[in-house]
């Protein structure tokens, strides 16, 4: 059944809380990547485990980005972007990067890594699939 509501394309509540609960878990991992770049001794739970203490340049300028890249996901998930194309663009982005980031964390050589951020991810998957159905059920734009 369609629902429309006025002239906006938006429906009431079209973010679910599954999408918010998303969207706080990838504001979550990005402040751990900003704690990484500010030089918290957390390289073992970080890019393969494979520099414990804090993590060289490099890899602190890539927990930068990823940082942005994390916050700005969860953000929007979270609330910020409600347009149903966009969003659904996003809850699908969501889905592609925490998938390859579940395959990433399985195959880490850190069992500490491994042991934190694989279950993290799967929790993500489940998270953005459960988004995905309902938002799609309460879209006007079905």
């Amino acid at each position: 059944m369609r629902r429309i509501v006025s002239n906006t394309p938006v429906a009431p509540r079209a973010v679910s809380a599954a999408g918010r609960a998303s969207g706080a878990l990838f504001v979550g991992a990005g402040a751990f990547q900003v704690a990484l770049a500010a030089g918290m001794p957390w390289g073992h739970l970080a890019w393969g485990g494979g520099h414990p203490g804090v993590l060289p340049v490099g890899l602190r300028a890539a927990s930068a980005a990823n940082a942005v890249l994390l916050s700005g996901l969860g953000v929007a998930l979270a609330g910020l972007v409600e347009r149903p194309p966009v969003r659904g663009r996003l809850v699908a982005g969501g889905l592609a990067f925490s998938g390859f980031s579940l395959v990433a964390n399985l195959a880490t050589p850190s069992s500490t890594e491994r042991a934190i951020w694989a279950p993290f991810a799967l929790a993500q998957l489940v998270l953005l699939g459960t988004a995905r159905r309902a938002e799609a059920d309460r879209s006007p734009c079905r």
